[in-house]
């Protein structure tokens, strides 16, 4: 079914997987061996909220191939997961039509991570401060919408440097989005968890997944982990699967 070489591991992947495979761990390497260059390159490279300073249109793109450079599971888990499920898509769809879903996911977990930022900055902004100043959630924030309203300029200073604070990296959202993928391929393929010795079919555990990632989220578990971007991928994901459903070509041929 699939197309299988005789050379090196490398070669045996198909290209764009690689490729995101190699880019990610060069990316992580300069990141961690270079003193200094992790914390750069995520200031650069890393998705900041569109309201902040720091947030660069290109970032929807680029915060896809960083990952935390103290964190070395972050990456594994990405890239263990990029090369079990991408390879497999890659070799159905075509390494063009592979492509442009993988970046369709990780632009749309961007997408979506920005608009829950834009919903909830003020709401932790607030949840923050007035436990630092001794004053409720309500009082704290009749006084943040009177500054609002008359420019306060150190408020307004305050509120630029928590809004740079924002940042999301990783690979995760097109990741989740590759996951969806094979479950719509092959949504009774037999996968297997850890701590789970019996097999799960795979439109299964990715709808399992789906919904852990939104309680989490909701509920704002594990603290910096985007659960809204990786729901995100999937969202993005699922729209370009049932265009290609109702156009015929789940699995191949042309776009259109």
């Amino acid at each position: 079914m699939f197309n299988q070489s005789r050379g090196g591991f490398l070669s045996s992947i198909p290209p764009v997987t690689r490729n995101l495979i190699i880019i990610n761990i060069i990316v992580w390497l300069a990141e961690s061996l270079v003193r200094g260059f992790g914390d750069r390159i995520v200031d650069i490279l890393g998705l900041h909220f569109f309201g902040a300073a720091d947030f660069n249109p290109v970032q929807l793109v680029t915060y896809m191939f960083v990952h935390a450079p103290s964190n070395p599971l972050h990456i594994l888990f990405n890239m263990f997961t990029l090369w079990m499920f991408g390879r497999i898509l890659e070799q159905v769809w075509g390494s063009r039509r592979y492509f442009v879903f993988y970046m369709v996911c990780g632009i749309g977990a961007a997408l979506v991570q920005e608009a829950v930022w834009a919903m909830t900055w003020m709401h932790d902004y607030i949840s923050g401060i007035a436990p630092l100043n001794g004053m409720t959630y309500d009082s704290m924030k009749r006084i943040v919408d009177q500054a609002l309203v008359s420019g306060d300029t150190q408020f307004l200073s305050a509120v630029a440097e928590f809004k740079n604070m924002f940042v999301t990296i990783g690979a995760s959202g097109a990741v989740f989005g590759l996951l969806l993928g094979f479950a719509f391929i092959f949504p009774d393929m037999p996968m297997y968890l850890f701590f789970i010795p019996v097999p799960i079919k795979a439109k299964y555990m990715v709808i399992g997944y789906g919904v852990l990632e939104f309680f989490l989220g909701i509920g704002g578990s594990a603290g910096t982990v985007a659960h809204f971007a990786h729901l995100g991928g999937m969202l993005f994901g699922l729209i370009m699967l049932l265009w290609w459903r109702k156009k015929g070509t789940l699995r191949g041929g042309n776009f259109y």
